[in-house]
């Protein structure tokens, strides 16, 4: 078992930015990819940005490509959202999500790849 923890979210002026970080604790977090998810009001869940077990591989979304960063520590078991350039649109419930694997694979988008889920954290992104 994974349990995964989510914080950093927040009320945040457009253009500003905002550091999401994921605490996990069970299973030993180098053997989990790792992924971050967004749910907006009345939309379904999408990718925002993933990392395999060494953090050498990322993805994310095109709609955040060149302001999202994806990171993961280790050491401390970790992994962090970097979020500059924030939009309206980025207003969504995130969340942070584990695959039991140490690869995201090729379908790394897809929500139900992955086997742990924390309770989301809010980002609101307004004037």
């Amino acid at each position: 078992q994974v349990q995964l923890v989510e914080s950093g979210g927040g009320l945040v002026a457009p253009g500003g930015s905002l550091r999401l970080s994921c605490a996990a604790s069970g299973r030993a977090f180098n053997n989990n990819a790792m992924a971050w998810f967004r749910q907006a009001p009345g939309k379904e869940r999408q990718f925002v940005a993933g990392i395999n077990w060494s953090g050498v591989t990322t993805y994310v979304a095109d709609s955040v490509e060149g302001r999202f960063i994806v990171s993961r520590d280790n050491a401390r078991n970790l992994v962090s959202l970097q979020m500059d350039s924030l939009k309206p649109e980025d207003t969504a419930i995130y969340f942070c999500a584990a695959r039991a694997a140490q690869y995201l694979g090729s379908t790394y988008y897809t929500d139900s790849r992955y086997d742990y889920w924390g309770r989301g954290t809010q980002v609101t992104v307004s004037s």
